[in-house]
């Protein structure tokens, strides 16, 4: 017999994460690490994931969009639902999970100003607004 124990929330974070760049340029390079980060991480192998170290794929990845500050352990949030939407000199991206630590050290790796709130409190904001 197994017995399963969880804990569960109808309370989603429904965080939202903007990163403003010097210049588009700059963004667009973050973007891109994000989306190869992401679609490497999503196609890898279930039991290829470990949280203790880098596999050599993995490595081969970070050290190709130079991103130098992620813990193995963080690597699995570039699974998790989110959208990550280039407008201008900033990346938006958004989540339900409260798990961000790998996109937010990216972002600031790559020279954003990173601003991150609870769209549940601050449903009106827009990317108009002043960061």
């Amino acid at each position: 017999m197994k017995v399963w124990n969880s804990y569960g929330s109808e309370h989603s974070a429904n965080l939202v994460m903007i990163g403003k760049f010097k210049d588009v340029g700059s963004a667009e390079k973050a973007k891109a690490a994000i989306d190869e980060i992401t679609a490497f991480m999503r196609v890898r192998d279930e039991d290829s994931r470990d949280a203790d170290h880098y596999s050599d794929g993995v490595l081969a990845v970070l050290r190709k969009v130079e991103f130098h500050s992620c813990a193995p352990m963080e690597l699995e949030q570039f699974t998790y639902d989110m959208s990550a939407e280039l407008k201008g000199d900033q990346i938006v991206i958004t989540t339900d999970e409260p798990d961000i630590s790998a996109f937010l050290k990216l972002l600031i790796e790559k020279g954003a100003r990173v601003e991150v709130y609870s769209s549940n409190d601050y449903p009106d904001k827009t990317d108009k607004d002043e960061h």
